[in-house]
């Protein structure tokens, strides 16, 4: 019963859901996956090819599912796998959100089928935080509006999977994951700000203020015009050029003070709503129970 009602939630991602799931699973610490995975007959182990991550999933008629999953080489791939719901079905607990391996699939005429599956990574972690797993359901959603079929996006897949690491360790506050995540997204994108020069003058010097809608960083030989100017400190600066010019893997790697955090929180509340024409449902949850 407990895996059934983390199975709801997997899909609807309601409160209530998780609720159900907490209150079945009492006090003890959640089961070990391991043997669900030997029910369901889902390889596990170590594996140097992390290359797919369940995005989303959605219930179809009574036993089937809609699964969108990101991988390296072709992007966002639809997967309907024929009774994935049914107790005993080999998918049963590896099609689920956060879920990350090794898939092997064949494509059909409109969408793919798993043959096998070797989970590397489940993130059962997220089982015993809900507010990290609304942040988990954020950043896949996130990652889901952006990323596209047949397109190379090993960058966004690398970064889903290191952020969804960062959220398991107590060592860095989620909100700050959120906005080295957001950050680093826009520059997979290609939609990064300039945060290394002025946007107008190429001035890398002397006091910035921040910018939306110029895109990024202003001089104050350039402000005089600007109506929506977040003065920039050194420090805040530094984190965000830190965030933009770091690989994936030495993301998560610092903390910032409450004054940084809440000027970079800011303007990247500021730089979303310009830039992102999607409301998520998971940061709509998500911010009613912060």
């Amino acid at each position: 019963m407990k895996e059934e009602y983390w199975e709801q939630f997997m899909t609807t991602g309601r409160i209530a859901d998780y609720l159900s799931y907490k209150a079945e699973s009492g006090s003890s610490e959640s089961r070990c996956l391991e043997e669900q995975k030997e029910q369901a007959g889902v390889r596990s182990g170590e594996s140097d090819c992390f290359d797919r991550m369940v995005l989303s999933t959605a219930p179809v008629g009574e036993y089937d599912r809609r699964v969108v999953i990101l991988t390296k080489e072709q992007g966002k791939i639809l997967h309907l796998p024929g009774g994935a719901r049914r107790p005993n079905s080999p998918l049963v607990g590896a099609v689920n959100p956060f879920s990350f391996g090794e898939f092997t699939m064949y494509e059909g005429r409109s969408s793919h089928t798993i043959q096998s599956v070797k989970i590397t990574n489940y993130f059962s972690e997220l089982r015993e935080d809900m507010i990290g797993a609304y942040y988990g359901f954020y950043f896949l959603e996130f990652a889901n509006y952006y990323t596209k079929e047949q397109n190379d996006e090993r960058e966004m897949l690398k970064l889903l999977y290191q952020t969804m690491k960062a959220l398991t360790s107590p060592h860095i506050p989620n909100l700050l994951i959120r906005r080295i995540f957001e950050l680093k997204a826009f520059c997979i994108n290609g939609e990064g700000p300039q945060v290394f020069q002025c946007v107008r003058c190429q001035k890398r010097e002397g006091q910035m203020v921040f910018s939306a809608r110029e895109g990024g960083i202003i001089c104050q030989d350039c402000r005089e015009k600007i109506s929506d100017g977040i003065p920039l400190d050194n420090s805040t600066l530094y984190t965000m050029q830190y965030i933009e010019s770091s690989t994936i893997e030495k993301l998560y790697t610092f903390t910032v003070s409450e004054a940084v955090l809440e000027t970079l929180s800011r303007i990247l509340e500021r730089y979303c709503l310009l830039y992102v024409d999607k409301r998520f449902k998971s940061l709509e949850i998500l911010e009613t129970l912060l």
